[in-house]
């Protein structure tokens, strides 16, 4: 009995430890529109997915202005790495760094030369995301923006 319960508490312990590993920006945030304060574009709603395979990240994310238009992007990213996006008059590839487990920065490129840049955090509590914008943004808007996200 008393190797069961130990080989019990060994499973719980090294399942827990993969839970507390997973990376905090995983998953779904929703636009905070009273704490963020926009540049030229007010946005009256938003919506960001992040997911991650083998090292490389994905945002789907999805914006809606003030006058309700809607605006998709995606966008790849890996730590260190240069990446290509998708066809877009805004940026063609992102330059990522990790600063730490809840805090990268990015160079938006567009020709080779930087356009944009973006700094993200995800807060302690894993429970609020601020992303910091200035230049021009995936959303093609440009300017300098702080949008702050809740976890779903």
């Amino acid at each position: 009995m008393k190797k069961l319960l130990a080989l019990g508490a060994l499973a719980a312990l090294c399942f827990s430890a993969t839970a507390f590993a997973a990376d905090p920006i995983l998953g779904t945030w929703t636009l905070d529109v009273s704490k963020s304060q926009f540049g030229p574009t007010r946005l009256s709603a938003g919506t960001r997915v992040y997911t991650e395979s083998k090292g490389t990240y994905t945002l789907d994310q999805k914006l809606t202005t003030a006058d309700g238009k809607e605006i998709s992007s995606k966008a790849t990213y890996r730590n260190g790495k240069e990446t290509k996006q998708g066809a877009s008059d805004v940026a063609d590839s992102t330059m990522a760094k990790k600063i730490d487990a809840n805090t990268w920065d990015f160079e938006l490129k567009k020709d080779g030369k930087v356009v944009g840049h973006v700094h993200r955090t995800v807060s302690a509590d894993g429970k609020t995301l601020t992303v910091r914008n200035s230049g021009v943004k995936l959303s093609g808007t440009s300017g300098e923006e702080t949008l702050v996200f809740d976890k779903q």
